[in-house]
């Protein structure tokens, strides 16, 4: 059985087109009794599934003598009224006969009456001498037209549930499951899957999948980073978030959340970055804004080194004092004079644009 299915919208309705072709019509002719039908493919128009059925024992033995079509609407949970006009025709494939065609009207509400058709569509007698009949095979062109109204008044809402992959791909992740490479962080393993790993990293599917990569790539060995550091990483690569997004914030973490944004920016995951960089700008104090701004400008955070520079600005005298006093301070100007000379420019072009008073004098102090 071949088919066909073309949709048209005009202002005021939706019109669908579906071409039904039987072939060995006389075989089911003969097999088939009244009652007994031949079903079509189940097609779309609106929005709502149809389908034809043609019985070629008439739908009822007192239309036996007769071809009936019927057209159903097979569309479930139809809560309102659904309005359509249905047109059915017999065609001839060589176009040399003008289509034997009937029209008949769908008017159904809550699943009532979800059909119509044509008992007397054609005279058996008729049909089989007919250019409709050729080679055993019979062509039923079926056009439905909605009324726009009954679209709209018909719609139905359907709540899907919520997208559970994230739990799968955690599930995947604990359970260890069908693994095929071995990170080994100071001496600690965590078991992962390559798929997954590229797929959320650039630099992790350049490391195992790219030209350059190494022969024996099943165990791979990370010597600058904390094991704690890698597992929130791992997670994050699987989840798509933090393991513990409230305790991350707070002070003694915070060391934890500069070295995952360090991870961040090495594996080129700029999602991970920016969140681990929004929990440093909401926690800035005086014993961290260094060490902070130091990272901001080392791993190009622009919002988070704009964040320290304002901190810093609206310092008063003592607190200013708290900042020469940290530990953060103290490494930077043994470490790196320059920086200091570059942190006050920074402080000085906000002062600028803000027009703060009495920021000059307060970051005088770090020189």
């Amino acid at each position: 059985m071949g088919t066909a299915t073309w949709m048209h919208r005009a202002a005021r309705s939706v019109q669908g087109s579906h071409v039904f072709e039987i072939s060995g019509y006389s075989l089911h002719r003969d097999v088939l009794c009244a009652y007994a039908n031949v079903p079509s493919a189940v097609f779309r128009v609106g929005g709502y599934q149809w389908q034809i059925a043609v019985y070629p024992g008439g739908i009822f033995e007192y239309y036996k003598d007769y071809l009936s079509v019927y057209v159903y609407l097979v569309s479930k949970n139809v809560v309102t009224r659904v309005r359509a006009s249905v047109q059915l025709s017999l065609v001839d494939v060589t176009r040399s006969s003008p289509p034997h065609t009937m029209t008949t009207e769908i008017d159904c509400s809550s699943g009532c009456n979800s059909f119509c058709g044509i008992q007397q569509f054609k005279k058996r007698s008729e049909l089989e001498g007919s250019p409709y009949l050729r080679d055993d095979r019979l062509t039923i062109e079926c056009i439905i037209t909605l009324d726009k109204e009954s679209l709209i008044q018909s719609s139905v809402e359907v709540s899907l549930p919520p997208s559970d992959i994230i739990v799968h791909l955690q599930k995947l992740l604990q359970a260890k499951e069908g693994t095929d490479v071995i990170f080994e962080v100071q001496g600690e393993v965590f078991p992962a899957h390559r798929t997954v790993l590229a797929m959320r990293s650039p630099v992790f599917k350049a490391e195992l999948y790219g030209p350059m990569r190494e022969k024996d790539m099943s165990r791979i060995t990370i010597s600058d980073m904390q094991p704690a550091v890698f597992e929130i990483l791992l997670h994050f690569i699987y989840t798509d978030s933090l393991s513990t997004p409230d305790d991350l914030g707070h002070d003694e973490h915070k060391e934890t959340i500069m070295h995952l944004l360090v991870a961040a920016d090495r594996y080129a995951m700029e999602r991970l970055k920016m969140i681990c960089e929004d929990i440093l700008r909401s926690n800035i104090n005086v014993k961290t804004v260094v060490t902070t701004l130091v990272l901001a400008d080392q791993r190009r955070c622009s919002r988070l080194d704009d964040a320290c520079i304002q901190f810093i600005a609206s310092l008063s005298t003592v607190e200013m004092d708290d900042v020469m006093a940290s530990r953060g301070y103290a490494e930077l100007k043994e470490t790196c004079p320059s920086a200091i000379v570059a942190l006050w420019e920074k402080t000085y072009r906000f002062h600028n644009s803000k027009s703060s008073l009495n920021i000059g004098s307060s970051v005088a102090l770090l020189l």
